[in-house]
């Protein structure tokens, strides 16, 4: 994002297990960060590291292979359209997995059941009722043991049937030792004292700042 090029140095470092929430209200600028966080972004100065390694020092196709340890609900649905939600869900762990097809297919069908779909759907995402797309992301993200979730405003559009599922999924993932970034747009977990959040930060034009629990 050319506009966003010159911010101040943002430093933020996540520990196993870590689960940070961000309240970021410019739609733009959270891709943005979620893309800077999967190594997608050129710097200008400084590093981003991922599991101990710089993703600018990388061979693309071993920062590709580490992207497929990144667990992300991108705001926008990020679907191929040419393909049916249920080959949208599987296909970036096959291309980054050597784990069975078959045995993928019944993790992700185990992950849909858990998140209120009655198995992968099978339709293209133009044919997927928008509420069970939001649901199949969140299959998508947390198929494939992330180290990392990358998760943009997952409750949008007050999809807030999603909360305890998504909770449960990230306490899951925190509990085998991945960090989470939740960004909340209108997200309704910012204004949640009780969400367990390790941190909480604000994201703006003028960096990420850190903001107190009761805030």
């Amino acid at each position: 994002m050319p506009g966003y090029m010159r911010m101040p140095v943002i430093t933020l470092q996540l520990m196993p297990g870590d689960l940070v929430l961000v309240d970021a209200p410019n739609s733009a600028l959270a891709a943005w960060f979620a893309d800077l966080c999967c190594g997608l972004v050129p710097l200008a100065g400084g590093a981003v590291r991922f599991l101990g390694r710089d993703w600018e020092s990388m061979p693309h196709h071993y920062a590709a292979a580490l992207r497929g340890r990144i667990g992300r609900v991108f705001a926008t649905g990020a679907w191929i359209e040419s393909l049916d939600v249920a080959t949208n869900i599987l296909l970036p762990q096959l291309h980054h997995t050597r784990r069975e097809a078959a045995a993928l297919r019944e993790k992700a069908a185990q992950l849909a059941r858990s998140f209120g779909l009655p198995g992968l759907p099978m339709e293209r995402p133009a044919n997927v009722p928008p509420e069970d797309c939001a649901r199949a992301a969140c299959v998508r993200a947390f198929l494939g043991e992330p180290a990392l979730l990358v998760l943009e405003s997952p409750l949008q559009e007050r999809r807030s049937e999603l909360l305890l599922p998504l909770l449960n999924a990230v306490a899951a993932a925190r509990n085998e030792g991945a960090a989470a970034i939740w960004l909340a747009d209108s997200d309704p977990v910012w204004g949640d004292r009780s969400f367990p959040a390790t941190s909480r930060f604000r994201l703006s034009d003028q960096g990420l700042a850190p903001v107190r629990r009761s805030a």
